[in-house]
């Protein structure tokens, strides 16, 4: 698995041009059944794909946090939300709370998450492969196909099956 980590950006790189022309048409015309496909697709992917021999989303980079999820967090570790917020995270340039550093610090050596249970949003919908109104995301998902070997396969199949 690691060699296949190690070998996305490059492969990335190499499809990000078609990636963002394909994008481009979809975002144009997107198919009627396109939300029921991308169900699909996912649910394909992740039947074979096991996060937890990966988990490059969390070695990488970092989800934003909602101020539920602050909230949510925050209670699991008997926290104010201020405490949990001065102790991991910071705002970004777009004014949104993110982790201080990555690797995500709840991430253990095990790929496990610590705080999987009460993990952000951003976390629980990665790599957003099977979000509704998909094309509207397609910018957010040229940046995943970088990071998520599941989202690279997932767009690579999109690119067969739909012709748009």
């Amino acid at each position: 698995m690691q060699d296949v980590v190690n070998n996305l950006p490059k492969q990335a790189k190499d499809k990000h041009n078609e990636n963002k022309k394909f994008f481009a048409r979809l975002k144009k015309k997107p198919p009627k059944n396109l939300d029921y496909v991308m169900q699909e697709l996912h649910e394909e992917e992740f039947r074979e794909t096991n996060c937890l021999e990966c988990a490059n989303c969390c070695k990488t980079t970092g989800p934003l946090f909602t101020d539920k999820d602050i909230d949510r967090i925050a209670k699991f570790f008997k926290l104010k939300p201020q405490q949990f917020i001065d102790r991991y995270l910071r705002i970004d340039e777009d004014n949104d709370y993110v982790l201080q550093s990555v690797p995500c610090t709840f991430l253990g050596a095990d790929n496990y998450c610590s705080i999987y249970e009460v993990r952000p949003k951003a976390c629980r919908e990665f790599p957003h492969t099977d979000r509704k109104k998909f094309q509207q995301i397609s910018h957010l998902t040229l940046k995943n196909v970088a990071i998520c070997p599941a989202a690279f396969n997932i767009v690579e199949t999109m690119k067969k099956r739909l012709k748009v």
